[in-house]
């Protein structure tokens, strides 16, 4: 197969994260609506490209209250930063997998990060005759690097928000051409 294009199918495809809360949990959530683009050629991944948008009002970790907060200038600001951005700079086979460097940007912050991906799949026709695929990419990144400080201290020690997050996006994605 040759390099192909493949747009992403938002209602098919999320970002999940999952993040520790006061010292004894994890609170998850998903990002809903993702957009983007994903260039693969499976004979050369070096020659592959992946950009990708994530709109921030689109959380949802199940509680209305929090999810307000998160959008909040406290965590994402989402007036004024309406989206995470993802542009792959550097797409590496690994062991079977793919290893996609590039840049994320979050609350207006621009860092470099790695993703683990896992496929993406064989091209598979859907009811309709379109070729799609789907990967698996995970991560994890430290919030505070990306100016997402907010924190509140407990009282028997430690805080309410840890700072590592681990992230899995799930991606569906159609031909195009």
């Amino acid at each position: 197969m040759a390099q192909a294009t493949y747009l992403i199918d938002s209602a098919h495809s999320s970002a999940q994260f999952s993040v520790r809360h006061m010292m004894i949990s994890n609170v998850r959530g998903e990002f809903t609506k993702l957009s983007g683009t994903v260039t693969y050629d499976p004979a050369n991944p070096a020659n592959s490209t992946l950009d990708a948008s994530i709109e921030v009002s689109s959380i949802n970790t199940r509680d209305a209250q929090r999810d307000g907060h998160l959008r909040s200038p406290d965590f994402f600001d989402a007036e004024k930063f309406p989206l995470l951005t993802f542009h792959g700079k550097e797409v590496a086979a690994a062991g079977g997998e793919l290893k996609v460097k590039g840049d994320l940007t979050i609350h207006g912050v621009t860092r470099e990060i790695a993703l683990d991906v896992e496929g993406p799949t064989p091209e598979t026709k859907d009811p309709w005759g379109n070729a799609r695929i789907g990967a698996t990419a995970t991560a994890k990144l430290n919030r505070k690097d990306f100016g997402l400080t907010w924190n509140a201290a407990l009282e028997a020690g430690g805080v309410l928000v840890g700072d590592e997050v681990k992230i899995t996006i799930d991606i569906e994605a159609i031909r195009q051409g």
